[in-house]
């Protein structure tokens, strides 16, 4: 019943990665989709949202996060909560060590969005990036199987989620400022000399297009370190790890190539993309790993010490 529900939660949450899923071993894969399905809930919790959908108005955020962590604990405490979403991560964790304080920072994430908080300064976001996506990788990398004494692995598979966040608020702009939000770090907005809250406005339009070429190109270092770290996954995980990469790294890559119309409609990718992705990722698996090491060096780096 709780893997039912959690592949319910994916098929309407998050088409592409639903798609790159199948990819998995059955194992895994359903590992998997209790995972997202925790993340989904929390997520949709804090917005006041269903799978993403239309925000709730008043709905209190806070409060929300607060019910969050309770239910975690329950679930820690090995409690049945009665609710689906939980005990789905409850079921995952019966087979699989996530250790409290990753989940908990995924749960910083969404005390972030409760508190309305903006980043001031480039490392800001790409601390935002990795509560809200890079720690849910290191969670992810977790149930494919990768040691959790395996920094170096988990902090690729961090960049992984990095990678997704950056493509995310490339191409959310305009949808988080009707929401009255803004990923976009201040100090970057200012070196643009654009007004605080007017970044949408026509006039600033090619500005915001140079930012969105940032974005793009920070997600595309990310993707890269990633793409090396997925060397240690088992082949099929490898497979899908390396098909959603590419299927996500081709929205920030489209935001880039919009340019300046880049937010005049949401930027996707086509379905045929996505096979072609698939395709490519399964060649990939099949050959020889790279060889040449993708350096992190320069890169957002997670705290590990508890």
């Amino acid at each position: 019943m709780l893997h039912r529900f959690a592949q319910d939660s994916i098929a309407r949450g998050s088409k592409s990665f639903a798609l790159a899923s199948q990819l998995f071993d059955a194992e895994t894969r359903d590992r998997v989709w209790l995972l997202y399905a925790w993340c989904r809930a929390a997520d949709d919790m804090t917005d006041g949202q269903d799978h993403g959908g239309t925000m709730s108005q008043g709905h209190d955020a806070a409060a929300a996060v607060v019910q969050i962590r309770a239910l975690t604990d329950a679930v820690y405490r090995g409690e049945v909560t009665g609710e689906p979403a939980f005990d789905a991560l409850g079921l995952l964790l019966n087979d699989v060590d996530i250790p409290r304080h990753i989940i908990d920072d995924i749960i910083d994430g969404f005390a972030l969005d409760a508190a309305e908080w903006r980043p001031r300064s480039e490392q800001d976001m790409l601390k935002y990036c990795y509560h809200v996506a890079g720690a849910v990788g290191v969670a992810m990398a977790l149930v494919m199987g990768i040691d959790p004494d395996d920094q170096r692995t988990l902090d690729r598979a961090s960049d992984l989620g990095l990678a997704f966040q950056l493509a995310n608020i490339a191409r959310d702009v305009a949808e988080d400022a009707a929401a009255d939000r803004c990923y976009l770090p201040v100090e970057w907005l200012v070196e643009m000399d654009i007004p605080p809250g007017q970044h949408m406005h026509p006039a600033f339009r090619p500005r915001l297009a140079v930012m969105g070429k940032w974005l793009a190109e920070m997600a595309e270092e990310y993707e890269a370190s990633a793409r090396w770290g997925a060397r240690k996954l088992p082949p099929r995980s490898r497979w899908a790890v390396l098909a959603a990469a590419g299927i996500y790294g081709d929205i920030a890559r489209e935001v880039r190539r919009r340019g300046q119309g880049a937010w005049d409609h949401r930027a996707s990718t086509t379905k045929m993309a996505k096979l072609g992705w698939i395709a490519k990722a399964g060649w990939s698996v099949l050959r020889r790993p790279p060889q040449r090491r993708i350096s992190r060096d320069g890169l957002w780096t997670r705290a590990t010490d508890l």
